[in-house]
């Protein structure tokens, strides 16, 4: 767990999610579908979340509480660089409550990754961002990340993914 003291905000904590933070887990998703415009493709269960998070542990959730009260959360997993041939720690989602955004949080948040990144030796931490969100691209680079400009996303899901998958 991590701790950090804002005269003005409070006590902000950082602790690993539990089997019992589900349905936080789970509505935070939604609020955060919703804040991307894309609430209509969040089809994540509380069982689903149980099954990968803690049955499977594909994936990790730290969740960022302000006097005792959740306020955000971050899910991430290890990916692999071949070219460092070590791994790295890929944040999938970060979230801060709207009415919470703007004191610090998501920076102790992300401090709290790449320490955690630091720890395990990994050789980089990175996330993708959507093209339209201006205050987290502003965010981001005024902590000093880069832009990986020259690198394109590409994905499989739904029917195509199935098909890709048949013999």
């Amino acid at each position: 767990m991590s701790e950090a003291t804002n005269p003005l905000q409070g006590v902000f904590q950082i602790r690993a999610a539990e089997e019992n933070d589900i349905k936080l887990i789970l509505r935070f998703i939604a609020e955060l579908g919703e804040y991307e415009k894309l609430g209509h493709e969040v089809v994540a269960t509380e069982d689903k979340l149980l099954n990968t998070l803690f049955r499977q542990r594909m994936a990790e959730v730290l969740i960022g509480e302000c006097e005792g009260e959740p306020v955000g959360f971050a899910l991430f997993f290890h990916n692999y660089s071949t070219f460092l041939g070590k791994a790295g720690i890929y944040l999938e989602d970060l979230y801060i409550k709207p009415e919470m955004r703007g004191k610090g949080f998501g920076r102790s948040m992300l401090k709290h990754l790449a320490k955690l990144a630091v720890e395990r030796d990994c050789g980089r931490l990175e996330w993708a961002c959507l093209d339209w969100n201006e205050p987290s691209i502003c965010f981001y680079k005024g902590l000093g990340a880069k832009a990986l400009d020259d690198w394109t996303v590409y994905r499989l899901s739904g029917d195509t993914l199935r098909e890709m998958g048949e013999d």
